[in-house]
This record gives structure tokens, sequence and C-alpha cells, in this order.
């Protein structure tokens, strides 16, 4: 069983006779369904059922010449309609299944996004080279099998201009930087150890959470998984009609970046209200609408 299906309000689901006809019910009324002929014949189809708002399962396989369909992989799903941003990605396929992994570089992120693509399909319509960048719109979001509702960090207009500032300030830099500016790797050297000195006074007398706003951190050994805080811009909660389990669905703001988290109300501990902030392990997804080079 794919460990996030409680995400998205199915952690009933335990026996491959639970799967199979969850996958069933899937296959025969989907919400959405896609298919390409590949150059060597291939039916590969996308077939997507939305359970509750926004989330539910995709499977992925293929129609034989008999037109039976045969199940490559399924996987739960949370969609969003928001452009998180519009870059260059790069998609290659993963090894276990044939599958597809974007990554894309964020100046906001500090680090390289890596995600689980959600329209293979499209992508593979598309006749790209795998490991070759593509201008696309792009919008994340993620699962969560465990999360935490913390308090949000009281801010004046000054300090939020001050900060927003400084933060405009600091991308700068580090654009300079990756192109090679030494005088903007020094200073980046030196705000780096001026900020971990402030950290270290600050931390003897204040906690953690009320000096640390926001954080986008790879965790575990997955590349799509990190571990994020982010503030809580709008919140609703769904029922799954199928297991009658509730969802919530987060709209979290990390680092600047707007996406949207799915989460069982099992697994969140605290009630969410907008200006409190989530901390939580997510699986990263994207759906990425590649861009014509015609119209960049």
């Amino acid at each position: 069983m794919h460990r996030f299906l409680r995400a998205v309000g199915f952690s009933n689901i335990t026996t491959k006779q639970d799967m199979d006809k969850l996958l069933g019910i899937t296959m025969d009324k989907p919400s959405v369904s896609k298919q390409i002929l590949s150059k060597d014949g291939r039916k590969i189809t996308e077939l997507s059922r939305e359970f509750a708002h926004n989330t539910g399962l995709t499977v992925r396989g293929e129609y034989d010449k008999l037109g039976f369909f045969h199940v490559d992989h399924y996987f739960p799903y949370c969609y969003s309609s928001l452009i998180t941003m519009r870059t260059e990605v790069t998609i290659n396929r993963r090894v276990d299944t044939s599958a597809f992994t974007g990554m894309c570089d964020d100046i906001r992120m500090a680090v390289s996004v890596i995600f689980y693509l959600q329209n293979s399909v499209d992508y593979i319509k598309l006749n790209f080279t795998d490991n070759t960048p593509h201008r696309a719109n792009l919008a994340l979001s993620g699962l969560s099998l465990t999360g935490r509702i913390l308090l949000g960090i009281e801010k004046t207009d000054d300090s939020i201009e001050r900060l927003r500032h400084e933060t405009r300030m600091k991308r700068q830099l580090i654009i300079q930087a990756k192109n090679g500016n030494q005088d903007a790797i020094d200073n980046l050297t030196l705000d780096e150890i001026d900020l971990s000195g402030q950290l270290m006074k600050r931390i003897m007398t204040e906690d953690l959470y009320s000096i640390v706003d926001s954080t986008f951190i790879p965790y575990g050994s997955e590349s799509d998984n990190y571990m994020i805080i982010g503030t809580i811009l709008n919140w609703s909660l769904t029922t799954n009609p199928y297991t009658n389990e509730d969802v919530f669905q987060l709209l979290i703001n990390c680092n600047d970046v707007v996406m949207n988290i799915s989460i069982n109300r099992k697994d969140l501990e605290g009630e969410p209200m907008i200006g409190r902030r989530f901390k939580g392990v997510i699986w990263m997804q994207g759906h990425a609408d590649f861009i014509s080079t015609s119209l960049v």
C-alpha cells in the first residue's frame, strides 16, 4: 500500500483486497482520463478520480491489444490550481517505476526543489528529452502524514517592511554569488556568521519557533520529502465520502512560496487558523504546465 494514502483519507486501506477495490472504482469511474499512443504502439493511460475536493487517486498503466488495462503504478494526489512559480523545470524518469520526478531552482527556497510529477502523460505527449530544462508554470502541493500547528509570530508593519527589504537584498546577493561575484560571496558569508551569532544569543532566552519563522529543509533519504514550517493563508476541512475520513487542506506560505498541503485530520496536532503556522514533513508533488518556446 502507498504510505501516503492516509493523507487523502484512506487510512483504513490496509489489505490488497481493499486496494484492488479502490483501484477498480478509480478505473471504472475516473474524473479525468488521459491517454497517449507511444512510438511502439502502447496506449499509455492515466486515470484520476477525485474523492474529495482537490484530492484523490491516480492510476497509470497501459491497454494491451485485447483492451485489458494493466496497472503500472498508482499514487494519491493533492492538486493545486495556484501557480507557485514560472521557471525552468528538468524532468527525469524514476528508476523504480515509469513515473517522473521534476527538479527546479528557486531563489526563495535556497535549494533545488525536487517533486513528483503529477501529469506524466502531458509530459510524455510533448516528446521532450529527459534531463533537459523546459520552461513551465509549476503548481506545487504536498501530502503529509504528521503535522503540528504552531502559533504565528507577531509582526509590526515596520518589521514586515524591513524583512522584505533584507530578503530582497539577500536574494540579489545570492544571484550575484551564483554568477561568480566574489564580493557577494564574501558578504553572504559574513551575513551567515552574524546571523549565527544572533541566533546563539537569542536561543538562550527565546523559543526556537519564535525565532524561526519559516523553513524548507530536505528530509530523509527520499529526494522529494521536505520538513517545512509555513504560515497558514487559508484552510478547509473536507470529507472523503468513500471512507468518511476528514482531511485538512492547508494553503501554506513557506519562504514566500505558496503551496497546498493535504493531511488527515487524525494526523494533525492542533487546530489550524489563518495566521498560525504548519510544521510537518511533506511529500512534494507538482503539476507542470509546459510553455511553448514560441510563447516565451
